[in-house]
């Protein structure tokens, strides 16, 4: 009961850190949208394609190894008779020093790589984003400093801090975007040119969001007391494990560059819509938007019993392990099936939004992206608390199996969405391949982790899921129809009616929702009603 009390702090600590700083980012790409434009935007889309490299290449070169392997080997050196403080400080003071290295060789490797990810831009365009990509790529040693020090106060059960910088991150990008409209101008519809661009500009928009990243990490180092912990950089790292940790991470490390393979097609694909439908920023805001909930819920759900699962594993209660993987995918599954589906049926409105000035065009192609995105929600977070699974039990050689598998979906598909679809759907129809990649990968993930386990508490997990889609569809249908009379009262729909027709439509689809599964006598949400009528 007391283990299940922390959890749920923890879960509600960062939870209510993520909303805000999930809110501050939803305002940060629409201050973006509305400053350079989004669907059809040449500007926009150079912009994306830099900003996106330095997030990308951390991930393959280190972002998921950290994750995979910081925890359970933390937890491990907390064994220690200093509490893990010495592990720790080697750890960090190896992580900074390889960032750095690898950072300034990316910073020399720019052209090459932004090339490789904008074959389909003309010249000018390329060049373009270079330019934003040079001011973008430090952020890869910021990211891996944000990482490792989030990941270090979890693993000390600290977990507010690392949800909570977010927040600083996204209010230092949004006044830079802000002090960009004020000195050059918003262009909500993507009309500005390439020769429309300065290198002050570029520097104001581009560096705006390096500082934000770069206050979110450094911003850490302020809790470590918190944690018990002294910083202090140690640089004797014989010893401290980095062989067994990289064997660990070396199929995490082979998973991201399978990933990042298939994201070298996807972006390409996507890039040869640029200017004429939804390219790379709007599906990055789409994306934006799409991953909200997952990061509110499930993000915090999981990260809390995530060592929990490692301490299981390690004290080998294989049964305690099972329970709480169990409880997870049920929890996160009660609210996500609800998330997708309110957010799918009112997607017009949303776009609205977060496309201010946008012509109605150009918000119905968004509206069209963001609900082929939606579809793999539930999958995609079910995914995540897979994933977690294995990492506490550290096997990454398993995920790096089943990744493939959606890498090759991916990659097939989206060469085919090439041939087949018109340039202006390009987009839409890899964030559809995309999820149908993601739904593909759930089904084959869970069947491995069942397989690794023996039992994962399937027939209970089953039982909640079909209760949960079956109130979610009588929810949609509501949903959509509530839309489709919204949208028939005010056919050019501004913002302010956008907001309050989602609101009511979104109270409207919960009630269904919970009734449908009150009458199916679901029991977690029993469970719920109960404590909150207990407290």
């Amino acid at each position: 009961m007391a283990g299940g009390s922390a959890i749920a702090r923890a879960s509600a600590i960062m939870a209510s850190g993520t909303v805000v700083s999930r809110l501050l980012g939803l305002v940060k790409v629409v201050v973006l949208a509305y400053a350079i434009g989004q669907v059809g935007s040449i500007s926009g889309d150079a912009y994306a394609n830099g900003n996106m490299l330095p997030n990308l290449l951390y991930t393959v070169l280190l972002g998921g190894m950290l994750n995979a392997v910081l925890v359970p080997q933390i937890v491990k050196a907390a064994k220690n008779a200093d509490g893990g403080r010495s592990y720790i400080n080697k750890l960090v003071t190896f992580v900074t020093v390889a960032l750095t290295g690898i950072t300034v060789l990316m910073m020399f490797a720019t052209p090459w790589i932004v090339t490789a990810f904008t074959l389909k831009f003309p010249q000018d365009q390329r060049e373009l984003a270079i330019s934003f990509a040079y001011w973008c790529m430090p952020q890869i040693l910021f990211f891996g400093i944000y990482a490792v020090l989030g990941e270090v106060l979890n693993a000390k059960s600290v977990f507010g801090p690392s949800t909570w910088a977010p927040v600083l991150n996204n209010v230092i990008a949004i006044a830079g975007f802000g002090a960009f409209i004020y000195f050059f101008g918003a262009d909500p519809t993507g009309d500005r040119t390439v020769d429309d661009w300065g290198s002050l500009p570029i520097a104001v928009l581009a560096g705006s969001a390096t500082l934000g990243i770069a206050s979110q990490a450094l911003i850490l180092f302020a809790f470590w007391r918190r944690a018990g912990i002294r910083f202090r950089l140690d640089f004797k790292w014989r010893g401290m494990g980095l062989a067994d940790t990289g064997r660990i991470a070396g199929w995490t490390l082979g998973a991201l560059l399978v990933t990042n393979l298939g994201a070298l097609v996807t972006t390409n694909v996507i890039n040869a819509a640029s200017g004429e439908g939804v390219a790379t920023l709007a599906l990055e805001t789409a994306w934006t938007i799409y991953i909200m909930p997952h990061s509110v819920i499930t993000i915090s759900i999981a990260t809390a019993y995530f060592t929990r699962l490692a301490e299981w594993h390690h004290a080998g209660d294989r049964a305690a392990f099972t329970r709480d993987f169990s409880a997870a995918v049920r929890q996160v599954m009660l609210i996500l099936v609800l998330a997708a589906v309110v957010v799918f049926a009112v997607a017009p409105f949303v776009s609205r939004v977060v496309n201010l000035g946008a012509t109605l065009d150009q918000v119905d192609q968004f509206s069209l992206a963001l609900r082929a995105y939606l579809v793999s929600l539930p999958a995609f977070s079910v995914l995540f608390v897979v994933q977690r699974a294995f990492y506490a039990t550290s096997d990454t050689r398993t995920p790096f199996f089943y990744a493939c598998a959606r890498i090759a979906v991916t990659i097939a598909l989206s060469l085919l969405a090439l041939v087949v679809v018109p340039t202006p759907l390009l987009g839409t129809a890899v964030a559809l391949v995309i999820s149908i990649a993601a739904i593909v990968e759930t089904i084959l993930a869970t069947l491995l982790l069942r397989r690794k386990l023996g039992s994962i508490d399937g027939r209970r997990i089953g039982a909640s899921l079909a209760r949960y889609l079956g109130a979610g569809a009588v929810a949609l249908a509501a949903g959509l129809a509530g839309t489709w009379g919204a949208r028939l009262l005010q056919p050019d729909f501004g913002p302010l009616y956008s907001v309050l027709a989602s609101i009511v439509i979104a109270l409207g689809m919960s009630v269904v929702y919970l009734l449908v599964l009150l009458a199916l006598r679901t029991p977690e949400l029993a469970a719920v009603i109960d404590r909150v009528r207990r407290r």
